[in-house]
This record gives C-alpha cells, sequence and structure tokens, in this order.
C-alpha cells in the first residue's frame, strides 16, 4: 500500500492514503501476455523445418479398426454382416487380406452373455488376432445406481 500524509485543516492531523497502486501489476500482466502470445504457436507447431523429398516415400494411411459386434442373443456380426462363431475368423482373415495387425473393435451389448463374449475373444486371439479393442460407452446411463458395486463371490 502507498501511504503519504495529506492534511486535514491546518491543526496538522495527517490521514494516511490506502490507495493500490496498479500500475506495476498490470505492467508484469501485459508482459506475460506478450510472453504467452509469442511462445504458444511455436509450443503448437514444433519447429518449421524444410523436409527433404523422397521418391520412395508412401503417405501413411491408418487402418480403420473392424468392428465385431455380440448382439444379447449371443448373435455376432462383422460390420453388419451376420457370421457364425465358426466362420469369424476366417471371414476376418478374407477381409484384412491375411494382415494380423489390423485392430479388431469387440462390441458387446451390455446384456449378451459372458461366455459368448470370451468365446469371441478366444477365437479371435487362438488365430493370431491379437490386437484387440473392447468398446463400452463412456456416458453413465441413468438406469445404473451411480456408486454401483459388484457382488463380491460366495466363499
Amino acid at each position: 500500500m502507498a501511504f503519504s500524509s495529506q492534511h486535514l485543516g491546518g491543526g496538522g492531523l495527517h490521514r494516511p492514503l490506502a490507495d493500490i497502486n496498479i500500475t506495476p501489476l498490470v505492467d508484469v500482466m501485459l508482459v506475460l501476455l506478450i510472453v504467452f502470445m509469442v511462445t504458444a504457436p511455436m509450443l503448437a507447431t514444433g519447429l518449421k523445418v524444410d523436409l527433404p523429398q523422397a521418391k520412395a516415400s508412401q503417405p501413411v494411411n491408418p487402418k480403420e479398426p473392424i468392428v465385431v459386434s455380440v448382439t444379447s442373443d449371443g448373435g455376432i456380426a462383422i460390420g453388419t454382416e451376420t457370421v457364425a462363431l465358426n466362420d469369424l475368423v476366417p471371414a476376418l482373415l478374407k477381409l484384412t487380406a491375411g494382415d494380423t495387425s489390423r485392430v479388431i473393435q469387440v462390441r458387446a451389448d451390455r446384456s449378451a452373455a459372458y461366455g459368448a463374449i470370451v468365446g469371441v475373444l478366444d477365437q479371435l486371439a487362438s488365430n493370431g488376432l491379437v490386437h484387440i479393442a473392447l468398446i463400452s460407452d463412456p456416458k453413465p446411463r441413468a438406469d445404473a445406481p451411480a456408486g454401483a458395486k459388484l457382488a463380491a463371490p460366495a466363499p
């Protein structure tokens, strides 16, 4: 706080002036704003470099994942095409042209039998299709209790 004495009339009484001088604060804030405005674009894009050209270079095409769905009644589908459990791996290998590095997303209905889901995962993993992702819904459901816990197994 800045204190200065002011005369109150002619009696010699002094009263402190309690005003905050915000000019240095504004100066510091403006300097910080300029620093962030200069450095933010460099952090987002990295350094500017002149890349060399190569004749044999190929653009990287990320492969779309294959979606395998398990319905509530145990049905299995690749995309929208329904397949039997025994025909799942040959259909996937035909679809991927034998590429076992493709990501396979398994989407199962929440009321699907656990055994049906494990059967699909077992078929995939035992045939070399090990890049498997289990898909879930990130949004909480209204019918599920917020703090629901799994019941402990009976001894």
